[in-house]
This record gives structure tokens, C-alpha cells and sequence, in this order.
């Protein structure tokens, strides 16, 4: 049996996991693919891929185009990046790992307050010889408004109440008798980008989410606001943003997420003044990959048993 592990951009992938214990040839790949023709012409003759989360795409297109492929483990629950489908249709099995949600609602909370109070300026400053150059903002009083109020969206709500703010939040199906037991106000819309001094993304990319935070509900946010996004970066409309932030319509963009990952070089968010930039590593911890890889293996053995685990359907 051969297996690759796909996207391991720290290098720490074979000591998550006793890899071992499997008694296959294992191979590691640690840059990211250029296209679907390089992902077929690197993975045509493995039997097992692990794909850590959304970072390597296999739409049909790529899996019609993969003889060899048995298996197909994903690192956490979803991943919307495989064609599930497809993948059955070819005969490939497609498990997925365990995953905690708490370092995401963590990173969240570093980017709010990285932007609230200037951190990457001030700290940069500092190692510069600077000393007290921007004036930040406090939480306390403020507005929280969260695009989303599922798991990671109350867990947030629940971190900016011992701040002291004020929360509320709005989804297409989200009423005030769901709302409530959070502590959390139902809003429409509207209301929400309007009312909102720190707005932070909590939505599941689908075609309904994609591009619905555009140029309107940029325009209609305070000029004072900061938008935070650790979800997926499509959810907001990435060339409305940066011109928002050039126009200077909200004050700060903290975003952990993008619509093509790892973020061009090249790209305008990294010109940009008035952002905070951290490369998708909302959920990369210690502890969550112990658990991804762990249980990636397990997954495999179970595979190589005859009885496969955590299948997706």
C-alpha cells in the first residue's frame, strides 16, 4: 500500500501519527499542488491519500483521473473540497478524522483583539526601536455582531460577553427562541452590518453563503468596524474587501481565510495597511492535529481490515 500526505506545510505530520504500525510506503508531501493536472500526475499511483482539510481540491475531474485511489481520509468532519459523490462513483472510500472546535473560537478572539488594539503595527514598531504609535479601541460596550450562530458562532458570542459587549447575530434561519439561550439578540441583516463594531464570520461555505458579504454590506458597516473572517474566505467577496479597505469604509479586515490558499504573494490584502493576515491556522494546534493524524491512521488500518470508519456519505 501506498500512501501520501498531502499539504504537511510544517513538516510535522509523521510525529502526529504511528504511521508504522500500517506497514505501507509512506510519502509526504510538504508544498502545495499548482493545479488539478499536478494533484493527478503526483497522487496517480497511490492507493491512500490523507488530505488535510481544504488545502488540496479533488472535484471529479481529478478523481475520474486517479486509477489507483482506494481510500480518501479528509482531517475533520466535512470537507467541501471533495467531491464525495465522485469519489464513490469510482469506487473510492472517503473517511474523515475527529476535530475540536475550540482553536478556531480561540483564533477568532486573537484576531479581534490584534486588530483592536493594532498588535502586528505596535509589535513590528517595537522591534524597529518605536515606541507608542496608534491608538486602539476598546471591546467593552461595543457590538458583536456574528454572521452565523452555530458552534463556533455562540462560542464566540460567548467570549465577547465577558468582554462586556453587546451580541447579535442573524442567519437565514436563525430566530430569536434559537438566539436567546446564548444571550445572543436576533437580527435582521440589515441591522447587523449596520449595528455591528466588530463582525465576525461563522458560516459554512455553500452556494448560499458565497460571496454574501459583498459591496453592499461592506458599504452599510461603520467606517470604525472591523470585519473578522475565520470560515471560509468565498463567503466574502475578497475583491469587494480590498476595495473597501483602500476607500477606507471599515477600519480593519482580520482574516485568517482566502479564496485561493496559500495567498498569492502577489496579492493586494498583503499591501494593505489597515489588515491583519494570519495564513489559515484557525484550527493548526498541537492538540488538533494529534487528533487528525491519529485518527487518519486509524482510519487506514480499519481500511486495510476490511471494515472502514467514519465514512462520509
Amino acid at each position: 500500500m501506498k500512501i501520501a500526505i498531502l499539504d504537511d506545510y510544517q513538516e510535522v505530520a509523521l510525529g502526529f501519527g504511528d504511521w508504522d504500525s500500517l506497514g505501507a510506503e509512506v510519502k509526504v508531501f510538504t508544498e502545495p499542488f499548482a493545479d488539478p493536472a499536478e494533484v493527478v500526475a503526483r497522487l496517480r499511483d497511490f492507493d491512500v491519500v490523507v488530505a488535510m482539510r481544504e488545502r488540496t481540491r479533488f472535484p471529479a475531474e481529478v478523481l475520474d483521473r486517479l486509477p489507483a485511489l482506494e481510500l480518501l481520509v479528509s482531517t475533520g468532519h466535512r470537507n467541501a473540497a471533495i467531491d464525495v459523490a465522485a469519489a464513490r462513483r469510482n469506487g473510492v472510500v472517503v473517511c474523515s478524522t475527529g476535530y475540536i472546535a475550540a482553536p478556531a473560537a480561540e483564533h477568532t478572539w486573537a484576531l479581534i483583539l490584534a486588530a483592536a488594539r493594532n498588535v502586528p503595527e505596535e509589535s513590528r514598531n517595537m522591534r524597529e526601536g518605536g515606541w507608542q504609535t496608534t491608538v486602539g479601541t476598546i471591546l467593552a460596550g461595543k457590538t458583536l455582531g456574528l454572521l452565523g450562530l452555530g458552534r463556533l458562532g455562540a462560542g464566540a458570542a460567548t467570549i465577547g460577553q465577558a468582554f462586556g459587549m453587546e451580541t447579535i447575530a442573524w442567519s437565514r434561519n436563525l430566530t430569536q427562541e434559537k438566539a436567546g439561550p446564548h444571550g445572543v439578540t436576533a437580527v435582521s441583516k440589515d441591522e447587523l452590518f449596520a449595528r455591528a463594531d466588530v463582525l465576525s464570520v461563522h458560516l459554512v461555505l455553500s452556494d448560499r453563503s458565497r460571496g454574501l458579504v459583498g459591496a453592499p454590506e461592506l458599504a452599510a458597516m461603520k467606517p470604525t468596524a472591523i470585519l473578522v473572517n475565520t470560515s471560509r474566505g468565498p463567503i466574502v467577496d475578497e475583491a469587494a474587501l480590498v476595495d473597501a479597505l483602500r476607500r477606507k469604509e471599515i477600519a480593519v479586515a482580520a482574516l485568517d481565510v482566502y479564496d485561493v490558499e496559500p495567498l498569492p504573494s502577489e496579492h493586494p490584502l498583503r499591501t494593505l495597511d489597515n489588515v491583519v493576515l494570519t495564513p489559515h491556522i484557525g484550527y493548526v494546534t498541537r492538540e488538533t492535529y494529534e487528533i487528525f493524524y491519529r485518527d487518519a491512521v486509524e482510519d487506514i488500518a480499519a481500511f486495510q481490515a476490511g471494515s472502514p470508519i467514519r465514512v462520509m456519505e
